[in-house]
C-alpha cells in the first residue's frame, strides 16, 4: 500500500489528471490483478449476510415502496429484485435501489470503521444489478466487488466527512463506480470520469443520521448506487464530469470539506498488489449500529452480575469519541431517549440498546424495536439511567490499527447499595479479533435464522450452493444470486406514486 496526499489546487495551479485521486482510483479499479482465494470467500459471505438482512425486511414499508417504484421501470436486459421471480426484470439502477434498501433497511450487514464510519456491502447491489444486467460471469463479478471494497474502504481511511456533517455515502458512489469499471473491464479514463460524476452527485449531509431519523437512512446508500450506475452510463458514452472533483478550487475538499489548507492521506494498493481491503471489514451479529455490537454482548455478560435490575443506579459507558456523540447523550438529541422515537432512532441509540440487552439478555433485530418493547416502563426508567462520555483511550482505540483496533467500552453499573459492577469489552464476539469470528458457517446460520418462515428451504439451498461456486459462475448463473418468496412474504402493496 502507499499513501497518496491530496489536497486542494486552485485553478491556476496545474494538476495533471494522473495526479488526481479519481484518477488514481480508477487506476486501482481497472488494475485487473487475480483475487486472492481468502478474498472470494470472504465476497461470498457478504453476498449471503446481504441476503439475510434482505429476506427479513423483504415486507417492510421501506422495501415494498422502493419494490413499487422499481416495478415501475421494468426491462428484459434488466436484473431481478430481491424475492420475486426471476423473470421478472428491471433496469438496473432501479434493481440496485430496490435491493439497496433491502439490505439497507435492518443496520444489520456489514461495517468498517477509521476516519469514516462505511457499510461496504452497499457495494454489492449495484455492481451485482449490472453483472446481472449485462450477463457477466462470476469472475467478472468477483473482480468488481473487490475493487468497490477496496476504494471504500480506502477512502474510508483517508477522509473523513462526518467532522465536516456530510453523509458517509459520498464515499459509495465513488468506489461503486469503480467496482462498476472493474466489473465491465472499462478503461482507467472512463472509470475516472465515472467516478468523478458519482462523487459529484453522492454528497449529501448528515442530517439523515441525526435527530427524527427517517427511513431515508435505508436509502440513502441505495441512492449512491444508483448514482453510480448512472454515472457509469454516462461516462461509457463519453460524457465528462466535474474535475479535478476532489482537489478543485471549488471542489469537494476545498468547500465542504477541510478546505484548501489540509492534506488527507490515502492509502491504495500500488500497481499489480491484490486488492484485500474486504478482509480489514466486519459484519454484524445484531441489528444495531455498530459500535452498539461489543456494548450489546457486553450488556450479556454483566446481566446476570447485577440480578435485580431494579436496583440499579446509574450506568456511564466510557467509549470512544463517535459511539459518545453520534449514538451516545453526547449527540444531545432528545429522539435518543423518546420511547415513542422511531426504529431508525433507536437503532442510533447505544441508551436505549443497552437498557434492553442488559433486560432481556440478548438482541432480536424486530422485537427489541417494537413499539411495546420500547415504550415498556421498567425498560424506559433503566433506559434514562444510562450516560455515555467521551473517554481518550477508547477513541485512541478506534482509530488504531490492527489488533488494537477497537469499538467497545467500559461499562460502570452503580447499584443503589453503593456497590458498582464494572466490566469493558473492546470488539464483538463476532469480530475477527473477538471470542467466535464470523466465518461461513455463521453466515449461512445467519441467512437461514433471517430466511426461516420466509424464503423456503429448498430455495436457501439453491441460493447458498451457487455461493459456493462463485468465481466460476456462467452469466446465467449469477443473474440467479437472488432469493424468490411467495407473494404472501412479500406484504400488501405499497401506496401509490408516481411510477
Amino acid at each position: 500500500m502507499k499513501l497518496h496526499d491530496v489536497r486542494t489546487y486552485k485553478s491556476a495551479e496545474p494538476l495533471a489528471r494522473e495526479d488526481q485521486l479519481a484518477w488514481k482510483l480508477a487506476a486501482v479499479a481497472t488494475d485487473l490483478v487475480p483475487v486472492d482465494a481468502d478474498v472470494i470467500d470472504m465476497l461470498g459471505n457478504r453476498i449471503i449476510d446481504n441476503a439475510s438482512v434482505a429476506a427479513a425486511s423483504i415486507a417492510r414499508g421501506p422495501i415494498r415502496s422502493a419494490r413499487a417504484q422499481a416495478l415501475g421501470h421494468r426491462s428484459d436486459k434488466g436484473a431481478p429484485l430481491f424475492g420475486l421471480a426471476p423473470d421478472v426484470k428491471v433496469s438496473p439502477e432501479w434493481a440496485a435501489w430496490a435491493n439497496g434498501v433491502a439490505v439497507r433497511e435492518l443496520d444489520f450487514h456489514d461495517t468498517f470503521l477509521s476516519a469514516e464510519y462505511s457499510h461496504p456491502g452497499d457495494n454489492i447491489p449495484p455492481i451485482l444489478a449490472v453483472a446481472q444486467a449485462k450477463g457477466l460471469d462470476g469472475a467478472a463479478l468477483v473482480r468488481g466487488l473487490a475493487a468497490g471494497y477496496e476504494i471504500q474502504v480506502d477512502l474510508v481511511k483517508g477522509i473523513c466527512l462526518h467532522e465536516h456533517k456530510i453523509d458517509h455515502i459520498a464515499h459509495l458512489g465513488p468506489s461503486a463506480a469503480g467496482g462498476m469499471g472493474a466489473l465491465l473491464g472499462l478503461s482507467t479514463d472512463i472509470t475516472f470520469q465515472a467516478i468523478q460524476q458519482a462523487l459529484h452527485t453522492t454528497t449529501t449531509t448528515r442530517q439523515s443520521r441525526k435527530g427524527e431519523i427517517s427511513t431515508w437512512k435505508a436509502y440513502a446508500p441505495a441512492f449512491a448506487g444508483k448514482m453510480a450506475i448512472e454515472a457509469v452510463d454516462r461516462a461509457m458514452r463519453g460524457e465528462g464530469a466535474p474535475s479535478p472533483a476532489y482537489e478543485g478550487e471549488d471542489g469537494f475538499i476545498a468547500w465542504l470539506l477541510s478546505g484548501p489548507n489540509h492534506i488527507y492521506q490515502v492509502p491504495l494498493p500500488a500497481p499489480g498488489e491484490p486488492k484485500r481491503a474486504i478482509l480489514d471489514t466486519y459484519t454484524k451479529e445484531y441489528s444495531a449500529e455498530y459500535q452498539s455490537q461489543a456494548l450489546i454482548d457486553l450488556a450479556k455478560r454483566m446481566s446476570p452480575k447485577v440480578g435485580d435490575l431494579s436496583q440499579i443506579e446509574s450506568i456511564l459507558i466510557k467509549t470512544s469519541h463517535h459511539t459518545h456523540y453520534v449514538i451516545g447523550t453526547g449527540a444531545n438529541d432528545p429522539q435518543k431517549m423518546d420511547p415513542k422515537a422511531s426504529r431508525e432512532t433507536l437503532d442510533h441509540s447505544i441508551m436505549y440498546i443497552f437498557a434492553v440487552a442488559l433486560e432481556d439478555g440478548g438482541w432480536h433485530h424486530e422485537k427489541s424495536y417494537a413499539p411495546e418493547r420500547a415504550q415498556r416502563p421498567g425498560t424506559v426508567d433503566l433506559w434514562h439511567k444510562i450516560t455515555t462520555e467521551e473517554d481518550p483511550g477508547w477513541t485512541a482505540r478506534y482509530h488504531a490499527m490492527g489488533s488494537d483496533k477497537a469499538f467497545g467500552g467500559k461499562v460502570i453499573i452503580t447499584l443503589k447499595n453503593g456497590k458498582s459492577i464494572i466490566d469493558e469489552l473492546g470488539v464483538a464476539d463476532a469480530h475477527p479479533n473477538g471470542a467466535r469470528p464470523f466465518a461461513r458457517p455463521n453466515y449461512v446460520e445467519k441467512f437461514r435464522t433471517l430466511a426461516d418462515g420466509i424464503v423456503a428451504t429448498t430455495e436457501q439451498d439453491r441460493f447458498l450452493a451457487l455461493i459456493d461456486r462463485l468465481p466460476t459462475l456462467t452469466g446465467a448463473e449469477v443473474t440467479q444470486l437472488n432469493f424468490i418468496v411467495s407473494s404472501a412474504q412479500l406484504g400488501p402493496d405499497a401506496p401509490a406514486g408516481i411510477f
